[in-house]
């Protein structure tokens, strides 16, 4: 068996924005198809082998560059030499040919609030070819429902049954998380679904790269749906909402799938990060048709989470020779009122006010029982944003996880399982929501 390996700036939950992503689009992963039912390992796209502490370079070496070193040797008004003119020259050259890596990508460079208006395609990190590779191999069933405003969502689902599920967590490797996966065709089986889960994933990820919670959750006798969210996978696009029309995308998908007969039981919603703060949205909506809720790694309010994600990910070390003229740029771009400007034209692309996007306040309205879960080491998402949804909200149930952070979580099915099946088996429909037992992981 080979370990498929994940990364997530992102984990499965978040795609996050790369520190280069924020001005140019990185190159797409691009892997060869296997036959086998065993996800195996690709190359991190993402290294942090750099050494944090390397000099930074002007990105252009102009004299008002907020990175401009020595080096570049401005010297206004003061006599060069011939020699110190060469080196100057010769640097000049080696700052014009680093733009000139930086900035000749095969598509056009996307601006920062662009990139918030939508993902821009899947992650690279998603290995798209491998999980459809072992779909191919597992009983299962795919279609695809209207939105709230027409978009069309690609779903897929999973039949209860016991599908072998070796699944391991790794730890974190040396750069990023690690995890290996095998599974094979359950035999047939008459039992009816103990419930109907619908699974929502995270920026710039898809339905597929929720296979593992979607495999566990079967094979506990749950029918498990997996959704595309809009503007991800392979369903349409659309404005985005940050959870709010996304939100309104879940009910409309659930009406169509209950009137087609694709929804057994009571149904469940478990969300990953961006997907949590579409799980808590939808909730809100489908009230009392909805019997519980497991929201990972949500966000409180979407511009204060923008506000906190951009700064952390400009923080990260240079990894690739581009990042030293990228890097530089993007930090000059979004330090101070960049950032703001940046969310203001996104408001203006979507319509609406990512700093009204309040998911906390969503949360209060919501009937059923929800429980939070937070890893306490998360730095995308700080876990100051989970405990303020969790005061929101006093009815929902919070855990927070120690030692995992936005990356991690959502892989560790070893510990977080048993939790999230117990909540689901739990949750009465008489809004009677379980207590989480005290050393739950």
């Amino acid at each position: 068996m080979k370990p498929l390996s994940r990364t997530r700036e992102r984990g499965w939950g978040e795609g996050k924005l790369s520190a280069v992503a924020l001005i140019t689009h990185r190159t797409p992963f691009h892997e060869k198809a296997q036959t086998s039912t065993t996800l195996a390992q690709h190359p991190a796209a993402e290294s942090h082998s750099r050494n944090p502490n390397t000099t930074q370079r002007s990105s252009s070496c102009h004299r008002h560059a907020v990175d401009a070193t020595p080096a570049c040797d401005y010297g206004v008004g003061v006599p060069i030499s011939v020699p110190a003119m060469l080196r100057s020259l010769a640097l000049a050259g080696v700052c014009v040919m680093l733009a000139g890596f930086a900035l000749s990508s095969p598509v056009p460079p996307l601006s920062l609030s662009e990139r918030l208006a939508a993902p821009g395609g899947t992650s690279p990190l998603v290995p798209t070819e491998r999980i459809d590779a072992l779909l191919a191999q597992l009983p299962h069933q795919q279609g695809s429902v209207a939105g709230s405003d027409g978009v069309r969502l690609h779903w897929i689902a999973f039949d209860p049954g016991n599908y072998q599920l070796d699944y391991r967590y790794l730890g974190k490797g040396k750069h990023f998380p690690e995890f290996s996966m095998d599974a094979s065709a359950p035999a047939p089986s008459a039992i009816a679904p103990r419930g109907t889960v619908i699974l929502l994933h995270g920026w710039m990820m898809d339905g597929g790269s929720l296979l593992p919670w979607a495999l566990e959750l079967a094979q506990n006798g749950y029918r498990t749906i997996a959704l595309d969210l809009r503007n991800h996978g392979r369903s349409g696009h659309a404005p985005s909402g940050y959870g709010t029309r996304e939100g309104e995308d879940v009910v409309a998908a659930l009406q169509t799938l209950k009137a087609e007969g694709q929804i057994s039981g009571p149904v469940h919603l478990l969300g990953v990060s961006y997907g949590a703060a579409t799980a808590i949205f939808a909730a809100r909506e489908l009230g009392p048709q909805l019997r519980s809720v497991v929201a990972m790694e949500s966000f409180d309010n979407a511009g204060q989470a923008i506000r906190t994600m951009v700064p952390h990910m400009l923080s990260r070390p240079p990894e690739r020779l581009s990042d030293y003229v990228a890097l530089p740029l993007a930090r000059w771009q979004y330090g101070g009122s960049g950032l703001d400007d940046a969310i203001a034209a996104t408001d203006h692309k979507l319509g609406i006010d990512l700093d009204r996007v309040d998911v906390g306040q969503a949360l209060a309205q919501v009937p059923a029982c929800v429980l939070l879960v937070h890893g306490r080491d998360d730095a995308h998402i700080p876990v100051a944003q989970g405990r303020a949804l969790a005061a929101a909200a006093p009815h929902a149930r919070y855990l927070e996880v120690a030692g995992e952070d936005h990356l991690t979580l959502p892989m560790r099915l070893d510990r977080l399982s048993n939790v999230v099946n117990h909540w689901f088996a739990e949750s009465g429909d008489n809004n009677h929501c379980p207590a989480v037992p005290a050393g739950a992981v």
